[in-house]
């Protein structure tokens, strides 16, 4: 099928052949490689560092090796800073996909999700945008979140990075407004938002928007209900 859009190399990770069968017909109909299956985690990791795939469809219960601590030992990685990993599962609100989240996924798919959603998802993550929309990101994180959790404290630190505009633009966007709607809100271009939003990823060492989700609620920059406690920061 002719296509503009950039190739894809993705690595399939599912403890169900049938599964990772499947997926592999649907990526290969449009042209996108897979360039190896795992049936566990630590399958999962090994075919991530010898094929260094764009994208990584990842399961969570496997055996061996879950997909999460999967998911963490790859974005740990220096040399794959530029791979992106999607979370399959069966149920979407789900501690088991906020901790994934956590660990640096930049979203998550169902299991029965069609195909052209799942071609589509895969360009998006690629391309450096979010998967998830920010409000199921929001209703996940504010069912699992604990702010209190010590490394989440320590984090908060990183904030005193970001200017009071920045701050503002994290909190916003924390809430589920896109870049235009930002833009709107602030009476900026979208070029300047996106200027901003690119800052913040930098600064705080995030890989995307679902990221910045997270680390909003989780250093209390954002409450539960979408309150921001605090003007200042």
């Amino acid at each position: 099928m002719t296509t503009d859009k950039p190739q894809l190399r993705v690595v399939i990770a599912d403890d169900q052949a049938l599964v990772r069968t499947g997926f592999t017909m649907i990526l290969a109909a449009d042209g996108i490689e897979v360039t190896a299956e795992a049936a566990d985690g630590a399958e999962a990791v090994a075919a991530v560092r010898r094929t260094r795939p764009d994208v990584v469809l990842m399961d969570i219960q496997m055996p061996e090796m879950d997909g999460i601590e999967a998911t963490r030992r790859i974005l740990a990685s220096d040399d794959l800073q530029t791979t992106r990993v999607i979370i399959l599962t069966t149920y979407d609100l789900d501690h088991y996909v906020y901790a994934a989240l956590t660990a640096g996924a930049s979203g998550f798919l169902l299991k029965d999700v069609s195909p052209e959603h799942l071609v589509a998802a895969l360009h998006l993550v690629q391309s450096g945008d979010a998967l998830l929309a920010p409000t199921i990101t929001r209703r996940l994180i504010e069912r699992f979140a604990q702010p209190d959790e010590p490394q989440t404290i320590a984090r908060h630190r990183d904030l005193a990075t970001l200017t009071l505009r920045e701050l503002e633009v994290l909190r916003l966007l924390a809430t589920g407004l896109s870049n235009a709607e930002l833009a709107s809100r602030l009476f900026l271009s979208p070029t300047t938002i996106k200027s901003h939003v690119g800052r913040i990823l930098s600064k705080l060492d995030l890989r995307d928007r679902v990221q910045a989700v997270v680390f909003a609620y989780e250093t209390g920059l954002i409450t539960p209900g979408g309150g921001t406690p605090r003007a200042d920061g």
